[in-house]
C-alpha cells in the first residue's frame, strides 16, 4: 500500500527484505498498483516460493460468487501466481454482512478454493468495535484474522480484548496500522515527541517507531506485524527491531513512557472518550465510541483519514451507526465515566463529518449493499 513510486527502488527494497528473512507480504485488490508491482518483483526474481502472499477479496464490490471469481482471477494475474497463501475478506464490518456472504455462497466458494489449493488460508481484516469482532471470530472456523492495533488503539477497534480473545481460540492475529499510518512517528504532537526524546530504551535513544513496534512485539498474542515501509532506512530499522524484540521485553518504566505519550496524544483530542463502551449499546444504533474515535482522528490523523474511517465504521455494515441517528435521549450520558455530554458532542460530529462527501459515500454503500442483496 505504501510502496515507493520508483519501481527499481521498490524492487531493491522488497528483495532486500526477502533476503533478510521477511516472508509475509500483504496487499489488496483495491491498493492501486500494489498487487501488480509485488507480482512483477517476485516473478522476475524467481522468489515466489520463499514468501507468503496475503491479498483480499473486495466483497463490497461483489454481487455474486461469479464476481468473486472474476476478482480472484484478476488478482492471480496481477500477482503472477496460481495460488494465494493467505486470502482475506477485506474490511468485514459485522456479523450481518458475514451472514449475507454466507447466504450468497461466498464462504462455500472460499472453502472450495482452499480445498483445491488456490487459497492456503482464509481470514478477514477488520476495522470495527470489539463486540462485533468477537461475534465474527465465533461465527466461523477462521485460519487467521487481521486487525488495526497499536498503543493508541488498545481499547478501540478490536483492541487488546479482541486480540486476546482470538488468540484464546487459537487464531493467529496479524497486525495492521502498527504506527497508525505514521501518526505514531513523525506526526506525533510536540509534547509526545519530547517524552520519547527524553526517555531511554536500554540506555540509548530509540525512535518513536521503535517504541511503537516494540510495544506490539512485547505481546505474545501478536503473530505478525505489517509495517508499510517505503525507504531502505525504514526497512533496516524494522528488521533490527523485529530481530531484537521478544515478548515480555518491556519494563514497567518503558510502559510508563508509552502511557505518558498516550496522554500527550489524547490531550490533542477534542473528545476525551477512552473507548470503555459503558455508554453502549445505544438504543438507536449509534456506535458511540467508534464515532468519537473517527471524530478525534479527523483532528489527529488529518481530516480525510478521519472521514474515510468514519465512512467505514458507520456505513460499511448492514446497519448504519452514524451520529445522525442520535435523538438526544441522554441514556448514554448517564453511564459515561468521563462525564462527556454525548448528545451535544454528537452534534459536533455531525457538523464536521456528515458533510456532502459523507452522504454521497453512504448512498453509494447503501446502493451497493441493496443490489448485492437483490442479486443473492
Amino acid at each position: 500500500m505504501r510502496f515507493p513510486s520508483d519501481y527499481n527502488e521498490c524492487a531493491r527494497e522488497v528483495l532486500h527484505a526477502v533476503n533478510c528473512g521477511i516472508n509475509y507480504f500483504d496487499t489488496a485488490f483495491v491498493y492501486p498498483g500494489s498487487e501488480d508491482t509485488l507480482g512483477k518483483i517476485l516473478s522476475h526474481a524467481g522468489c515466489r516460493e520463499q514468501v507468503k502472499i496475503a491479498t483480499k477479496l473486495p466483497h463490497y464490490l461483489a454481487r455474486s460468487v461469479s464476481d468473486c471469481e472474476r476478482y480472484f482471477k484478476t488478482e492471480l494475474k496481477r500477482l503472477r501466481t496460481d495460488y494465494i497463501d493467505n486470502y482475506l475478506i477485506h474490511m468485514l464490518p459485522d456479523i450481518n454482512v458475514f451472514k449475507q456472504l454466507q447466504k450468497a455462497g461466498i464462504l462455500k466458494w472460499l472453502e472450495e478454493k482452499k480445498a483445491s489449493g488456490a487459497i492456503g488460508k482464509i481470514g478477514f481484516s477488520y476495522h470495527g468495535n470489539t463486540a462485533s469482532f468477537i461475534e465474527l471470530i465465533d461465527a466461523y472456523d477462521w485460519d487467521f484474522c487481521q486487525i488495526q492495533y497499536n498503543y493508541l488503539d488498545e481499547t478501540s477497534q478490536a483492541g487488546v480484548e479482541g486480540l486476546k480473545y482470538a488468540d484464546s481460540k487459537g487464531i493467529p492475529v496479524i497486525i495492521m496500522e502498527p504506527l497508525r499510518g505514521g501518526l505514531l512517528t513523525d506526526k506525533l504532537p510536540a509534547g509526545a515527541k519530547e517524552i520519547f526524546a527524553e526517555a531511554q530504551f536500554r540506555c540509548r535513544e530509540a525512535s518513536p517507531a521503535e517504541w511503537g513496534l516494540r510495544w506490539l512485539w512485547d505481546q505474545p498474542e501478536v503473530s505478525c506485524v505489517l509495517s508499510g515501509m517505503n525507504s531502505m532506512n525504514m526497512l533496516e530499522e524494522n528488521l533490527r527491531i523485529a530481530k531484537e524484540a521478544e515478548a515480555g521485553d518491556l519494563t514497567e518504566e518503558n510502559m510508563a513512557v508509552i502511557d505518558e505519550v498516550k496522554k500527550a496524544i489524547r490531550s490533542a483530542s477534542r473528545i476525551p472518550c477512552t473507548g470503555c463502551r459503558y455508554c453502549m449499546p445505544c438504543p438507536y444504533g449509534v456506535d458511540i465510541p467508534g464515532v468519537f474515535r473517527c471524530y478525534n482522528s479527523s483532528y489527529i490523523d488529518g481530516y480525510l483519514k478521519g472521514l474515510k474511517t468514519y465512512i467505514m465504521v458507520t456505513s460499511m455494515g448492514d446497519k448504519r451507526a452514524n451520529a445522525g441517528l442520535c435523538v438526544r435521549c441522554g441514556r448514554c450520558r448517564e453511564h459515561c465515566p468521563q462525564s462527556i455530554d454525548i448528545p451535544n458532542e454528537m452534534k459536533s460530529v455531525r457538523m464536521r463529518l456528515e458533510n456532502p462527501a459523507y452522504k454521497i459515500s453512504r448512498s453509494v454503500m447503501k446502493f451497493i449493499m441493496t443490489h448485492k442483496k437483490k442479486a443473492r
